[in-house]
């Protein structure tokens, strides 16, 4: 049967794609940016991708009309602060004239809980959206999620950031509020045995976990777990506004994404009861366990997907193509090139440079600006990246976001996502199985660029000489350079 899959390169649909094809589905995903297909090749060979943008279907005839099922998986609350609810809206329009031309049967649309008088901005787009889909001529089913709990989610990235990095918290008042979290896991389950299920057909369910808490508690949980002893006080005077700060400086979440979240964690996320996991036979996991098992995933270094490689994490608001193309003209570029005598190792470190791993030489002064870089309203260097070895275009990689990983031909193409007045590039190769190559472009935006990078270029000929000799030579290099 073959499956229609939007948002498949977003952190649920990632992980949908190998779930769906576990369950022996012909998969279709939909993405925005062909080039940004971050998944295994053996996943890739499995599954057809199509390129197409919900809010600008210009290309809806290149869309399969034989389809059995569909997943829903789009939403745009990062995009902005204050027009995601049409972003949302008018996708959802599309995606349903759309499947109105189609043979689907049964359509799942994964919301969130929106059971409150008061909404947020961001429950009330979704609760918007969850009328549009179901006004169309098939079936659907809403599953409303609350807190999702897992690897790389951006509730679970959040609270770690929050729990690792402050002993003692200053923290608003939302973090009274109470809320069901669920594991990624039971989201997952609860998404594939609903799918062509006749009794939910035109039917909506919250799935929750079976833990109720205030934000505090799971806080304090995850301490527990983690065995770190932290205190937290709630303070009333603290405002939406500043709330957003604190998140955007202590997390790596964007300022907008912030002030997004500060809005709905204002209001409770309480699911109704139902008996969806009893008629599935789903066994609901605890919070704690949710925590254990999202450390189990990063500790094996099996991260499926990432909240942070979403494009919204960053300042790319653009497909990849547009930037794959380094300029020649009008920029400053620092070209490195040392001789290889070990290929492989060679293209080891530069698939594994970022992250844990750092940047190989005065990995510090990296540190220092992506500090500077917080400060200005940038994404800094918290990202991180996803996979300690694997690196898919589209993904973010410290301030980077990559836009070209090509294993085979051996280049890695990096644009900058840090705060600067201009545009950026850093890119690596071996060239003809002897040489490495280092390359970083910069096309400065008036007076303002070219001042900025004839004051870093004292800073720049070190930096990017060390990387260049460490990324060649490996530890070795840095006899070299301390002799020279």
């Amino acid at each position: 049967m073959k499956i229609l899959l939007t948002g498949a390169s977003g952190y649920i649909g990632k992980r949908l794609v190998y779930n769906l094809l576990e369950n022996g589905y012909e998969v279709i995903c939909c993405v925005r940016d062909g080039q940004r297909i971050s998944l295994p090749k053996y996943i890739i060979d499995k599954v057809t991708f199509l390129e197409i943008d919900f809010l600008s279907p210009k290309n809806f005839n290149t869309l399969p009309r034989e389809i059995d099922g569909a997943y829903y998986l789009i939403h745009s609350m990062s995009q902005s602060m204050k027009n995601f609810g049409n972003l949302e809206a008018k996708a959802a329009e599309n995606f349903r004239d759309y499947m109105n031309m189609t043979t689907v049967k049964h359509v799942v649309y994964l919301s969130g809980i929106a059971n409150g008088e008061e909404l947020s901005r961001h429950l009330s787009s979704r609760k918007n959206v969850e009328h549009i889909i179901m006004s169309g001529n098939y079936n659907t089913t809403v599953l409303r999620a609350g807190i999702i709990v897992g690897s790389g989610s951006a509730s679970f990235e959040i609270i770690r950031d929050l729990v690792e990095k402050l002993p003692f918290m200053m923290a608003p008042k939302w973090v009274m509020t109470r809320t069901q979290p669920i594991a990624i896991r039971n989201v997952m389950a609860y998404l594939i045995n609903i799918l062509f299920y006749p009794d939910c057909y035109n039917r909506g369910y919250d799935i929750v976990g079976p833990d109720t808490m205030t934000y505090r508690d799971m806080l304090l949980k995850y301490a527990k777990v983690r065995r770190l002893r932290r205190f937290i006080v709630p303070l009333p005077i603290m405002t939406p506004k500043l709330s957003s700060y604190w998140l955007f400086f202590i997390t790596s979440v964007s300022f907008k994404l912030a002030a997004n979240l500060v809005d709905s964690m204002k209001v409770e996320i309480i699911g109704n009861s139902n008996e969806l996991a009893e008629r599935f036979g789903i066994e609901l996991i605890s919070y704690e366990e949710a925590i254990k098992l999202a450390f189990s995933k990063i500790d094996q270094n099996d991260v499926l997907s990432t909240w942070k490689d979403s494009m919204i994490s960053g300042r790319l608001n653009h497909e990849l193509y547009e930037f794959v193309q380094v300029p020649r003209h009008g920029v400053y570029r620092s070209v490195r090139y040392e001789k290889i005598y070990d290929v492989k190792a060679v293209a080891d470190r530069i698939w594994s440079i970022g992250g844990d791993t750092g940047w190989y030489y005065a990995t510090w002064l990296w540190k220092i600006r992506g500090f500077m870089d917080r400060l200005s309203g940038g994404v800094g260097l918290r990202r991180g990246r996803t996979n300690l070895t694997e690196i898919h275009p589209g993904d973010s990689l410290d301030f980077w976001r990559v836009l070209l990983a090509d294993k085979q031909r051996r280049r890695l193409l990096l644009y900058a996502e840090m705060k600067l007045p201009g545009e950026a590039w850093l890119e690596f190769s071996i060239e003809n199985n002897n040489m490495f190559m280092q390359v970083a472009t910069f096309r400065p935006t008036g007076i303002f660029g070219r001042i900025y990078w004839y004051m870093l270029t004292p800073f720049h000929f070190f930096i990017f000489r060390g990387m260049a000799r460490r990324i060649a030579r490996g530890r070795i290099a840095i006899e070299i350079i301390l002799k020279n």
